[in-house]
């Protein structure tokens, strides 16, 4: 296994660089709660956020996008079946297609839901918390409502389980993130703890990496695979983050308002951030 690392502050900045101009459109069958907010986030990195749920229609909205969010937070049976749709489309055409499990292992509903979308979709990224991730290997896990709660260990292990169950780059946000792929996992030191001061920020990390993995479709583009894409993409959010909350925001909703106005900052002037600092390998 090579020491070097899969990205470095290059890599990061001219792939947010390269948003703006790409303007990548990124479908959307997400949840009713956070459709503002992922909207917004998509089109702050410099994508065009399209949310077409419809079943007439999404599949066909999939196959003619650069990438597809896949969130089941609200779905019911017949937006679980325009998922599925969707996100076959997508597979025939290579478009990159990321599953959020918002709180899988919560209900039987979910678990089932989930459950039929892995069976029929070929998924380029799985980004969850630790207890949904923890939930879809087999694992136990404590979710309540669509929160992680308990203690948080062996994450990275957890990840790299599913990366070989699913074939999926696995993300999974918290105190310390990780992504991981078939040959290791990374943790990484990134994000601020206001992040979890509102909701969506865990939907919006999602709407991100698919933003970002759109570009893998690109011929030389500045980020090369999908396990860079979710290293770009959650460093990006993290580091977002942090200069949101440099700003000292009075409270949660300004910190939001904080976090938005930082992700357009970013796209327009990407900052410096040293890659090898943050990262670790597990």
């Amino acid at each position: 296994m090579s020491d070097e690392l899969p990205i470095d502050g290059r890599i990061l900045r001219e792939t947010l660089s390269a948003l703006p101009e790409a303007s990548p459109l990124v479908h959307h069958l997400t949840n009713d709660v956070t459709t503002s907010e992922t909207a917004n986030v998509t089109l702050h990195w410099g994508g065009l956020p399209v949310m077409a749920n419809a079943p007439a229609e999404a599949g066909d909205m999939a196959a003619g996008a650069d990438a597809l969010v896949i969130n089941t937070g609200t779905a019911s049976v017949s937006e679980i079946d325009a998922m599925i749709d969707a996100g076959r489309r997508a597979n025939e055409v290579d478009v990159p297609v990321v599953l959020d499990p918002v709180g899988y292992g919560a209900t039987p509903h979910r678990i089932e839901s989930v459950g039929r979308l892995l069976d029929a979709v070929t998924f380029d990224v799985i980004k969850g918390n630790a207890g949904e991730i923890k939930g879809l290997a087999g694992e136990e896990a404590a979710v309540r409502g669509v929160e992680s709660v308990g203690e948080a260990t062996g994450v990275a292990e957890t990840a790299q389980a599913l990366v070989e169950e699913t074939d999926a780059v696995v993300v999974v946000s918290g105190e310390t993130d990780v992504v991981a792929d078939g040959e290791t996992a990374y943790e990484l030191d990134v994000g601020h703890e206001r992040m979890g001061t509102f909701v969506g920020s865990g939907c919006m990390l999602t709407s991100t990496l698919a933003t970002v993995a759109a570009l893998t479709r690109e011929t030389n583009a500045p980020v090369p695979d999908t396990t860079a894409a979710g290293l770009v993409g959650t460093i990006a959010y993290g580091v977002a983050g942090e200069l949101a909350a440099e700003t000292e925001p009075s409270g949660p909703a300004s910190y939001r308002t904080a976090f938005m106005d930082a992700v357009a900052a970013m796209a327009t002037d990407p900052p410096s951030v040293t890659v090898g600092d943050r990262l670790e390998r597990r």
